[in-house]
């Protein structure tokens, strides 16, 4: 948002919140963001800077380093963020929701085992739910935790995963009972733990800013200490993470977008065309006019989801699976449109705006797929299974 959107409909400690992140994001993030995406550099020593701040335990409990916020906080955080790069809004998000996923469901030792490195960004943490069989269907996963002494054993392998290799910490998902999501228990493997491995850097279209690895789990022995909840739990916990998970991804649509509608309303304030500017076109500032609407019904959602979750509205996962659409959808299409303002300087790297485009298109795939988002609406609606 703008500096005077800030303000609008926020109080104060929430408006000075947001301002510091997209101060943060505007010194220590955008500045970078094209060498980052260039070099396919992770740059763990801003996240950190980040983490001195209180962001690398948004959610989590102060005792633990945390910065026990809401998640109307954590959506004014991540957009704000997100106006820097996308693509390192979108990690911290990741490392949030696996943060909160530790905090509310790991008994004492585990929290305080975990909370203080996760909250300082000593420890990155990564979120393991998706497998190369078990995508939108993440019910459906193959990887197994098998009873090995008093703990287990973990074998299987995690596709498309945020921060593997870099992580120090991982969430993973895995099979110890029968099959569907009551068979699901959660586990912490961390980097260290012989028979982890991960696959290469994938090549990818955005989000190069962020490693993206298989995470191959081979004999991985873990102690009775290392589960997370009670066993056939972890379904419902990856899902509960993934309801924050979405507002996080729906926020940093936001914010990119947003950087991208301002850069579009400064270049077309200096071009020319024709003898005129071209921002006193009544054609083009009607579609800036649309641009900025639609940012501003999709936040509206998002805070609405938000202060549901926030409530513990029995509604907060199909309005989270609603807003995570709405905004993911919105933020690409304006961001494409002020690519498209730009002529073809808006295709050159150098004005930023085509990596902004290519960071938001796999928003509408992570944490959820659109089309699964408007089948857990759907659901809702009709009281289906």
């Amino acid at each position: 948002m703008t500096g005077s959107a800030l303000a609008e409909g926020l109080g104060e400690e929430q408006a000075a919140l947001a301002a510091a992140a997209r101060d943060f994001a505007r010194e220590h993030l955008a500045p970078h963001a094209a060498d980052w995406d260039r070099d396919k550099h992770f740059p763990l020593d801003v996240l950190r800077k980040a983490a001195e701040m209180g962001l690398g335990g948004v959610y989590a409990a102060e005792e633990h380093g945390g910065s026990e916020l809401s998640r109307s906080d954590g959506v004014l955080v991540f957009e704000a963020l997100a106006t820097g790069c996308p693509s390192i809004a979108g990690y911290l998000s990741i490392h949030n929701m696996a943060a909160w996923m530790v905090d509310r469901y790991g008994d004492a030792d585990q929290r305080a085992r975990w909370l203080p490195g996760l909250c300082a960004m000593e420890t990155p943490a990564s979120y393991c739910l998706t497998e190369p069989g078990a995508g939108s269907d993440a019910a459906a996963l193959a990887a197994r935790a098998v009873p090995d002494g008093d703990g287990y054993r973990l074998d299987g392998v995690k596709q498309f995963i945020s921060g593997a290799g870099a992580s120090d910490l991982y969430l993973v998902m895995a099979r110890t009972g029968g099959p569907g999501p009551g068979g699901v228990t959660a586990f912490v493997v961390e980097r260290g733990d012989p028979g982890l491995s991960f696959g290469p850097n994938e090549s990818k279209m955005g989000w190069n800013a962020q490693p993206t690895r298989q995470v191959v789990l081979d004999g991985v022995r873990l102690g009775p200490e290392r589960r997370l909840g009670a066993e056939g739990q972890g379904f419902r916990i990856a899902m509960s993470g993934l309801d924050g998970g979405r507002l996080g991804i729906g926020a940093c649509s936001l914010g990119g977008a947003q950087a991208a509608l301002e850069a579009a309303v400064g270049y077309l304030a200096d071009r020319e065309a024709f003898g005129a500017k071209l921002i006193d076109s009544p054609a083009l500032r009607f579609r800036l006019a649309e641009m900025e609407t639609d940012l501003e019904a999709a936040r509206a959602l998002l805070w609405r989801a938000a202060a549901a979750l926030d409530a513990g509205a029995p509604q907060a996962t199909r309005l989270c699976a609603m807003a995570k659409r709405q905004a993911t959808e919105t933020g690409f299409a304006v961001a494409d449109q002020a690519l498209q303002l730009h002529g073809g300087y808006g295709y050159l790297s150098e004005y930023g705006i085509e990596k902004i485009v290519r960071d938001l298109r796999v928003h509408r795939i992570l944490e959820g797929t659109n089309e699964i988002m408007n089948l857990i609406v759907a659901r809702g609606l009709t009281g289906a299974a």
